[in-house]
């Protein structure tokens, strides 16, 4: 399939507060409500055809700049700053160009504007990260295909020669290794527990919600049959052994593979080396260290790409995720010991594509240390609906075999949503979601999300609009 190119003709912005059922506390961040923005996009072909398609996204505060002097509103604003920075760069392109020379093209610019505006990277990032895949919905809507065979077929055009931007992959053969995927159907959920999160049934305080969902781990396992599991970190070592001997009281019996998150709460890796080692010689986890795959992001940003974590690496495998900020992050990383980086679709699903492919490059070339270089799907915080759908059609075709999924914890399905967009996506997606408890919810069985429904065309959006109720969210910028 050509890549065709096409005209940017209008890109539009729309926001839907979302409330969550459970506070979700990272770090010293709790997120108790946030906004979800929604972008349109309408692409008009040489033809004069045009054809629309959409995004979603949750604008999480305190992760992507988590400077405590910002206030959860400043936060919002700075991504709202993005996505109208991406958005004038984009409709300034007065020649037709492919999805990916879109995205190229404006690349290193919105970088250096955004760092002038005082947007770190990860920030001036989630404009076009939200935009390319509203082009790439329209796109595949346009040729009546789906993102997996879009993608396979290099729909968007994707070519490291003359970009600039991935020249470590310039002998690197991206159109067969596009051509080699296949799109999964079923995807474990990997349930984060958050710093916050009730562990046991009996402690569940006398406030909870009283809407037959779980408030504890013990309840979240016995509904949806998790045994996949993702264990927060504070920093603190006496607080995280004693919070990790208590989950692991609950999921010793289930679980069959744990990854640690470490948020960024350690100075240096020396302190994190300090916690693991107290964490491997305390007998009563070892059932919990030995299905520790990886650890993510232990290391403040600020150091993280500055320290040789080699040593540490060779204990347990690290992840890059905040570091992860900029298209070259990861070979940055892997320098330093890093094997693993983060796929998140607020980051951009191009750089996952790229980072997919250094993988399998490295991979390869049978590193002489052993080391298997990895990605992973890492996105807490994706709603129910096209943003659930987008991220979970990119991780399947990426061929992974799990995803940190949990939205469905802290929020009550698409409570949020008016009710012919509910039971629109419900009709169209039976098998991933379930009508329960008065709203349409992600559907988990046995741990497992269904995602044979996201072969459809678009970028798992189905049709145009994909149900989306434009006229019941608030757009002002």
């Amino acid at each position: 399939m050509e890549p065709l190119r096409f005209y940017i003709d209008e890109i539009r912005f729309f926001e839907r507060d979302v409330v969550l059922r459970l506070p979700f506390r990272f770090g010293a961040a709790t997120v108790r409500a946030c906004p979800q923005v929604y972008v349109q996009a309408r692409i008009r072909f040489a033809d004069g055809s045009t054809s629309i398609g959409c995004a979603a996204e949750m604008m999480i505060p305190k992760w992507f700049d988590k400077n405590p002097a910002l206030s959860n509103e400043e936060n919002f604003q700075q991504l709202r700053d993005a996505l109208i920075a991406a958005r004038t760069a984009y409709r300034s392109d007065d020649s037709p160009k492919t999805a990916w020379q879109h995205f190229t093209s404006h690349y290193r610019a919105l970088l250096v504007a955004g760092a002038q505006s005082g947007l770190n990277p990860l920030v001036a990032s989630y404009g076009s990260a939200l935009l390319d895949r509203a082009l790439f919905d329209a796109l595949c809507l346009k040729l009546n295909c789906s993102f997996a065979v879009g993608m396979s077929t290099n729909l968007a055009g994707i070519d490291l020669r003359g970009c600039g931007l991935s020249d470590d992959l310039l002998d690197f053969d991206m159109v067969r290794f596009l051509s080699l995927h296949e799109p999964r159907v079923k995807i474990a959920a990997r349930h984060t527990v958050g710093l916050a999160d009730v562990i046991h049934e009996a402690d569940v305080p006398r406030d909870a919600p009283d809407d037959g969902l779980p408030c504890s781990l013990e309840a979240a396992i016995a509904r949806y049959g998790h045994d996949h599991f993702k264990l927060k970190l504070c920093g603190s070592t006496e607080a995280d052994l004693a919070r990790l001997t208590a989950i692991n009281s609950v999921t010793q019996g289930c679980a069959t593979l744990i990854t640690l998150d470490g948020n960024e709460q350690y100075p240096d890796a020396a302190a994190f080396a300090d916690f693991f080692r107290r964490l491997t010689s305390t007998p009563a986890l070892a059932p919990l260290v030995a299905k520790t795959v990886f650890v993510e992001q232990p290391i403040h940003r600020d150091q993280a790409v500055q320290q040789d974590v080699s040593a540490l690496a060779r204990e347990i495998p690290l992840l890059i995720d905040e570091s992860d900020a900029t298209l070259d992050a990861f070979v940055q990383a892997k320098s330093l010991g890093y094997t693993g980086v983060s796929s998140k679709s607020c980051k951009g699903f191009y750089k996952s594509v790229v980072n997919a492919a250094r993988c399998a490059q490295w991979n390869a070339q049978a590193a002489s240390d052993g080391a298997r270089y990895f990605l992973s799907g890492e996105d807490l915080t994706m709603q129910a609906g096209i943003g659930l759908q987008q991220d979970l059609a990119l991780v399947g075709w990426l061929g992974l075999t799990h995803v940190e999924r949990n939205g469905h914890h802290y929020v009550n399905g698409l409570m949020a949503a008016p009710t012919v967009e509910q039971q629109g996506l419900l009709s169209a997606h039976a098998s991933l979601y379930e009508q329960s408890f008065d709203a349409t919810r992600l559907h988990i069985e046995g741990g497992k999300i269904s995602m044979q429904s996201l072969d459809c065309v678009g970028f798992a959006t189905g049709e145009p609009g994909a149900h989306i109720s434009w006229d019941a969210m608030r757009s002002n910028y």
